[in-house]
């Protein structure tokens, strides 16, 4: 596999972390703001002016004025965030599209601290590649009411994630820097969700537990174990300080699917629902 060169990413993002995270003064922190806001087609209807953050970060990472409606039913998954599907299927033989005509093994997209029984388990079941382009809401939220096992926190590259990176690098979400959330409906159903990090990604950050730190020159993968940590749905889960992937999967015979390939989708839309 031809190996690309990193750029030296996770300094660079750290740098534009820092720089996101510094407050200007009034006047120059309003035109940086609308300058991102314009360049990127930020749609700002459901939230404040770009005056009104104080930092590049705090718009990046902005709250909606009003709660997002959604299909509050038990048996319906969510959209955990306003995104692109880029890629969507079923699993086979351990494996995903990241992007069409490029595969990868999820095994090791999940890492050291996922049982062999639970990989096993998504075998013909589905998966789901959401991408975060920078113009969108950078929060994501619970997709169905459910119950976190653990966090796993996976050190890595910073690529960008963008569809030419994709298409350049195999194995990309395998390569960078993660967060795997193992989680259960209900029906004690297997779901995954996989918080990929890129190039300028500042950190990922995780509302039930602040231990999760990434972006920070860690070097092995850590494990965190939780008893009855429960969330519901519609509630927010986090939020990436920049764009980037979720992606999500299901365990065989546990999920249909009735989002597709290739669409935009907004958190709070349906994405599917329990079998």
């Amino acid at each position: 596999m031809k190996r690309y060169p990193t750029f030296k990413t996770s300094l660079i993002s750290r740098l534009f972390g820092l720089f996101a995270s510094k407050s200007f003064p009034t006047f120059f922190q309003t035109i940086i703001n609308k300058t991102y806001t314009s360049l990127m087609h930020v749609d700002l209807k459901e939230f404040q002016t770009p005056q009104s953050y104080k930092t590049l970060n705090a718009l990046f990472t902005r709250k909606l004025i009003t709660p997002r409606s959604f299909d509050s039913a038990d048996h319906v998954f969510i959209s955990p965030c306003d995104s692109f599907i880029s890629a969507c299927g079923e699993i086979t033989n351990n494996t995903a599209l990241q992007i069409k005509g490029h595969r990868y093994g999820i095994s090791s997209l999940l890492g050291d601290y996922c049982s062999l029984k639970t990989k096993e388990c998504l075998n013909g079941g589905t998966y789901l590649n959401f991408y975060l382009s920078p113009k969108d809401y950078h929060r994501y939220h619970v997709p169905i009411d459910m119950r976190i096992a653990k966090a796993i926190h996976i050190p890595g590259k910073l690529y960008p994630v963008n569809f030419t990176w994709l298409r350049k690098i195999e194995g990309l979400f395998s390569e960078n820097e993660r967060v795997v959330l193992e989680c259960y409906t209900k029906e004690e159903k297997l779901f995954y969700m996989v918080f990929v990090g890129a190039l300028n990604v500042g950190k990922m950050c995780f509302t039930f537990d602040e231990r999760i730190q990434t972006n920070a020159k860690a070097s092995i993968q850590q494990c965190y174990m939780y008893k009855n940590l429960t969330l519901t749905k519609g509630d927010e889960l986090g939020h990436f300080q920049m764009g980037s992937t979720i992606v999500m999967f299901f365990e065989k015979e546990s999920f249909t699917c009735n989002a597709q390939e290739n669409v935009a989708i907004r958190f709070g839309m349906s994405l599917g629902v329990k079998v």
